[in-house]
């Protein structure tokens, strides 16, 4: 019996027998949820600190009025994203949203990478809106708890909170609590939440449509005072470069749909449920985003907006003081069903990885009374408290974006290399089975590639039209180009922008030297054959879709700074160790058995 390679482990793929329903679990985790349960809880993730905030802090420092027009080309991208995951989300319902789909489509060693960045990406982005629920009660309370905190628990280090927040800390404690030993009961005050946060954007817009006023939207600098930072006044009075940053940013208000994709192993029917959630998540998002962005600079002139509170603030400037009380508390609302939806993925990562062997299994083990991972809940509520209180809300917020964005970026990848596969990645099993199995197969070596081969598939000159070990070869091949491509055009892009500006030979020849390139391995990539079987969701306009969702996200991962990059950088080192002393040989062993080429099957409920 031959051992595998290295080679072989890091690159094998799960390989998943899906029930007709959509079920592809062995009856562990309860299947409680249906699509209002999901779209409740994305809307809820996602529709909090944003919504609040976001809308006058772009509106003062970035695009102004053009705001609107900003979270139009962020609701764009993000959709671009949503479409990928909602397709992996019917094919492969499975816990584990992004770190699942590139196990089934990449390999192994990407998967763990991945799941270790969504863990970095939940943990932070609870502990952000935990934070951030302390800071505006406490903001409301005249900084009651800031003052008794200090006196308590300060801390003098620079790159930490001035002091221990307790609330923040308690805050994620009792709502980990609440997700470990009752999840059904948490998903009806989340939802419950979640419509009252919706009926609060409601109120807003209609109370805003009330004191509109169009001339907020044409202001002269003229008449402005010095004081104010007015740019050029109008509709776009930072240019259309300042609308472009403001979508950088309202990006962000998007981050959260992600973690209905987590929940395939608790949904009643999965390949319908998890693709409209995501969809219907994201097109309310976007409406409420647009309405409240829209009557929040028609009431208030955009250079006055009031960056942490801008609701509160112009209702109270306009004198609608109850109105202020109304989207004060509706604040409070809003924050804590984001919070439980930042906080619902987290056990989910956790579980899916420790199934794995990835990270320790104890994380993973379900409770069968409860039918939840309560352990690994559980330290993940701890982990997050524990950041929630030691750090503060700007280093916290400066980590978030990092992990999602290399997350939206590896699923459109997983797309192509789905849609172009060689064989389905998941098998279909008659419903009247009771019998559910997952396996890991070590990738085949296929036949070897000649490159008069290759040459003759990346031209499609045979007009082939199965997908083959070539065909899949020559994809793969072409995928690893034009995330390199558009490394470098996004480069480009980003350090020659004033040349390119200036319309400069040298940059204007070497970004459309750039993005010829790009379409060239688009047009190679279409002409390839790609599979027949039917999904019950598929991303319309393969390959272009998910080519311009991959270019986006890598421009604007370049747009973080270096002290974000270092701090990712440290999270990573801490992943890669535990990988190389735990999950490696925890799996190796797992398949040690296997033959290359033949799979495991682990049966069991």
């Amino acid at each position: 019996m031959s051992t595998p390679s290295c080679w072989k482990i890091l690159t094998r793929k799960k390989i998943l027998s899906i029930e007709a329903d959509g079920a592809a679990d062995n009856g562990k985790l309860g299947r409680i949820l249906n699509t209002y349960d999901l779209t409740a809880l994305g809307v809820g993730a996602t529709l909090g600190v944003g919504v609040y905030v976001l809308a006058g802090h772009v509106s003062k420092d970035q695009a102004g009025p053009s705001v609107v027009l900003s979270f139009l080309i962020a609701a764009a991208a993000s959709f671009l994203a949503g479409l990928c995951y909602a397709e992996f989300g019917a094919r492969v319902p499975k816990s584990g949203s992004a770190y699942i789909y590139s196990y089934v489509c990449i390999g192994e060693f990407m998967a763990f990478v991945i799941g270790w960045n969504l863990m970095l990406e939940y943990i932070i982005g609870s502990a952000s809106v935990s934070r951030g629920l302390s800071l505006y009660i406490d903001t409301l309370a005249n900084d009651t708890m800031k003052i008794r905190f200090r006196e308590i628990a300060p801390m003098e280090w620079d790159f930490m909170s001035s002091y221990f927040d307790f609330f923040g800390f308690s805050v994620a404690i009792l709502l980990g609590v609440a997700l470990a030993f009752g999840l059904k009961k948490s998903t009806m005050v989340n939802n419950f939440f979640t419509v009252l946060n919706i009926g609060i954007v409601l109120f807003v817009i209609i109370a805003g449509a009330l004191n509109a006023d169009i001339s907020n939207w044409n202001v002269n600098p003229a008449n402005v005072s010095t004081i104010y930072n007015v740019g050029e006044g109008g509709f776009f009075p930072f240019g259309f470069e300042g609308t472009l940053r403001g979508a950088a940013t309202c990006f962000f208000g998007f981050v959260g749909f992600d973690c209905i994709a987590t929940t395939g192993e608790e949904v009643k029917n999965p390949r319908k449920a998890i693709p409209r959630a995501i969809l219907l998540s994201l097109c309310t998002i976007f409406l409420a985003y647009f309405g409240v962005s829209t009557v929040l600079t028609l009431m208030w002139p955009y250079y006055k907006q009031d960056v942490n509170a801008p609701l509160p603030f112009v209702f109270n400037e306009i004198g609608w003081t109850y109105a202020k009380w109304t989207v004060a508390i509706g604040g409070i609302i809003g924050l804590v069903a984001s919070l439980f939806g930042a906080m619902f993925p987290q056990p989910r990562i956790i579980y899916a990885m420790a199934q794995d062997g990835l990270v320790f299994k104890a994380l993973g083990k379900v409770s069968s009374r409860f039918k939840t991972p309560v352990f690994g809940t559980l330290c993940a509520a701890l982990l997050t408290g524990t950041m929630a209180g030691l750090f503060d809300l700007k280093a916290l917020v400066n980590m978030l974006s990092i992990g999602t964005l290399m997350a939206y970026t590896v699923v459109a990848i997983s797309i192509l290399i789905l849609r172009f596969s060689e064989a389905p990645q998941t098998a279909s099993i008659p419903s009247t089975s009771k019998q559910v199995f997952e396996s890991s197969n070590l990738l085949r070596s296929g036949g070897r590639l000649t490159g008069s081969a290759f040459m003759r598939q990346l031209f499609n000159i045979s007009c082939v039209r199965i997908p083959s070990h070539a065909s899949t070869s020559v994809v793969g091949v072409l995928v690893t180009l034009y995330c390199l491509v558009s490394l470098a055009l996004s480069l480009t892009i980003f350090y020659a922008k004033q040349p390119l500006y200036d319309m400069e030979p040298w940059a204007l020849t070497l970004a459309g030297t750039l993005l010829g390139l790009l379409l060239l391995i688009l047009l190679l990539m279409s002409i390839q054959p790609r599979e027949t079987a039917e999904a019950p969701f598929k991303v319309p306009f393969v390959p272009l879709l998910p080519a311009i969702s991959i270019f986006v996200n890598i421009y604007l991962m370049l747009m973080l700074d270096v002290y974000t990059w270092i701090r990712f950088g440290i999270w990573m080192g801490i992943g890669l160790a535990l990988y190389a002393f735990y999950g490696f040989r925890n799996s190796y062993r797992d398949v040690y058995s296997c033959r290359p080429g033949w799979t495991k099957l682990k049966y069991g409920h």
